[in-house]
């Protein structure tokens, strides 16, 4: 019999404050249109459906043809976004993309679809020389989600990388490295930008 593969959605973060960029990470722009927009559009090639987390302040900043899921505020930090989508998909397994990853492409997103194990809690990516799990740039299962839910009630911690590093998480080493680079601050911003215009 074969094994049931969960549906792969996807998932843009975009509800977060920005505090240390100032303005809102999403709206920057990278690529000629705001990167929560550019993230949407390169995940809609390749997952069932997709969508953009955003918080309720937010809820008219993007493109009426973009499907957005509302921050429900049941959990904090980015398992705010991630559960809030599980909450109205629960059957669905989430690639899930911070929306401060300037550098990030289609390629690399095949690559972690590709080496996918639907059996572990989720496929992240990660650097070689830092192996641990980029919660927000990863798949994550079903199974994951709802294990999370009892480890944020329970637990102390409400970091998504400390649950997938103690719950059976496949890491992926993208080919491009450079495709895990954080913009948060101005001067990544400005890093960033220097690398797409070479």
């Amino acid at each position: 019999m074969e094994k049931h593969i969960p549906k792969l959605f996807g998932l843009v973060l975009s509800g977060g404050k920005s505090t240390r960029m100032g303005t809102d990470k999403g709206a920057i722009s990278y690529h000629g249109i705001p990167q929560q927009e550019f993230l949407y559009h390169l995940l809609e090639g390749l997952c069932e459906q997709v969508f953009v987390s955003l918080r309720e302040d937010q809820k008219n900043t993007l493109p009426k043809a973009i499907p957005t899921i509302l921050d429900k505020n049941e959990f904090k930090g980015p398992y705010n976004g991630l559960l809030s989508a599980q909450k109205e998909y629960p059957d669905a397994a989430w690639l899930v993309l911070a929306c401060d990853l300037p550098l990030m492409d289609a390629f690399a997103l095949k690559e972690l679809i590709d080496q996918r194990d639907s059996t572990k809690n989720a496929t992240a990516f990660a650097l070689r020389s830092h192996p641990l799990p980029e919660p927000l740039c990863a798949i994550w299962e079903p199974h994951a989600l709802f294990a999370s839910k009892s480890y944020l009630e329970n637990g102390t911690s409400t970091c998504p990388r400390k649950f997938l590093i103690n719950h059976n998480t496949k890491l992926v080493y993208p080919k491009n490295e450079n495709v895990l680079l954080n913009a948060n601050s101005m001067e990544e911003y400005h890093a960033a930008m220097a690398q797409i215009s070479n």
